[in-house]
């Protein structure tokens, strides 16, 4: 029982080479078909993803169940993955050409449609990202960015700096109107 559970029916180097040449074609495909796949949106995106890995199972471990193979297989995979963030962290033009370009979804509370359409978003999975960040409404936003790797970045507006200086003039005419209010009632009252 033993020697068929560390037994490895394939060669050394074939329980290498399978799991990096389905890596390779993974980062490549996922890259290919956007960043969508990375941001599981919805439940469909979800179902590619789990279905890809179970789909690419058979082609990384072959016609082996052993534990041998198992510890192999998974050692290729976090031994190229470990080599290929070390060279791309050595080489960013070449991290930036693989990981692409960010999309900017909203800016100034403007939706890009263009840019939802290239992502195949659809303002309802919009506005459910910018509920998560606490925003109700477009208006309310001045950048939303949907990250190469699959992640949003959402940043509320802010006032500007003649919105701030308005507030404070506001309040300090607020304040003068009491006092004016109140000399005339005491003004009134003698």
């Amino acid at each position: 029982m033993l020697t068929s559970m560390f037994h490895l029916p394939l060669p050394w180097l074939e329980k290498i080479l399978r799991p990096v040449i389905v890596y390779i074609f993974l980062i490549v495909f996922l890259r290919l078909f956007g960043k969508r796949e990375l941001a599981q949106l919805n439940p469909f995106d979800l179902v590619v993803l789990l279905s890809l890995s179970n789909t690419v199972q058979n082609a990384i471990i072959g016609d082996d169940n052993s534990v041998t193979g198992g510890v192999i297989g998974a050692f290729s995979l976090l031994a190229i993955n470990w080599a290929l963030m070390r060279l791309l962290y050595k080489m960013p033009k070449v991290n930036q050409a693989l990981e692409g370009t960010k999309t900017v979804l909203i800016h100034h509370g403007v939706v890009d449609r263009a840019a939802l359409k290239q992502e195949t978003l659809t303002e309802l999975e919009l506005r459910s990202v910018l509920h998560k960040q606490g925003l109700n409404d477009y208006s309310e936003v001045e950048t939303c960015v949907l990250e190469p790797n699959g992640t949003f970045y959402v940043e509320a507006m802010k006032p500007s700096a003649d919105e701030r200086e308005l507030a404070v003039l506001q309040t300090t005419i607020d304040s003068l109107m009491r006092e004016v209010k109140a000399m005339r009632a005491e003004l009134a009252a003698r």
